[in-house]
């Protein structure tokens, strides 16, 4: 229903965080809230959890991880506050070899996947996920998603973006105005 939501973050708990968007302050329930800071705008990537007593708004910093948790989720008998436990691990790759390898041991040491939770996950997931992609799968930094979203509106092509990424995570840490205007340059140059 929401793919992403962008605005400030202006709290973070143990378990949520706190989104404000045009004066509406989301709870989102994220892997690693510290992994955010405070009073920074930021995008987040969103998966909405309903069923019949409960709407839960899930929040990921990349497309590619909120990807992962929506495979896990896919698994029998395995809902959102397990797969969340698994990407709070910070390992992605690491699991995704463990799902390759049939490493029963690897995922049982996750909080509530016990031997039958690793082997369905195993099962539901090996030579399902395209692992060289998900391999990929790494924390990015907020603003570059922001940065990446902003030239897509422009009008630019993911593979245009894609050519000048090495530039712009060197430059990450300029004001925005200033990012945008290097990745424009960037773009006319290639």
């Amino acid at each position: 229903m929401y793919d992403y939501i962008k605005g400030k973050i202006t709290d973070i708990t143990p378990k949520y965080i706190v989104l404000e968007n045009n004066n509406i302050g989301y709870q989102i329930k994220v892997a690693n809230p510290y992994y955010f800071d405070l009073d920074k705008e930021t995008t987040i990537f969103t998966y909405l959890h309903v069923r019949e007593d409960v709407f839960e708004l899930y929040g990921f910093p990349s497309k590619d991880e909120r990807d992962f948790f929506m495979s896990l989720i896919s698994v029998k008998g395995l809902g959102p506050k397990g797969a969340l436990a698994i990407l709070a691990s910070g390992k992605i790759t690491e699991t995704i070899d463990a799902i390759k390898q049939s490493n029963n041991k690897y995922l049982e040491k996750f909080p509530g996947i016990g031997s039958k939770a690793s082997q369905q996950i195993i099962l539901d997931l090996n030579g399902k996920l395209n692992f060289e992609e998900m391999r990929e799968v790494k924390k990015v930094d907020p603003r570059m998603e922001d940065i990446k979203i902003t030239l897509r509106n422009l009008g630019y092509k993911n593979q245009e973006i894609k050519k000048i990424e090495p530039t712009l995570e060197s430059n990450i840490d300029l004001p925005m105005g200033e990012l945008i205007k290097v990745a424009l340059k960037a773009l006319l140059n290639n």
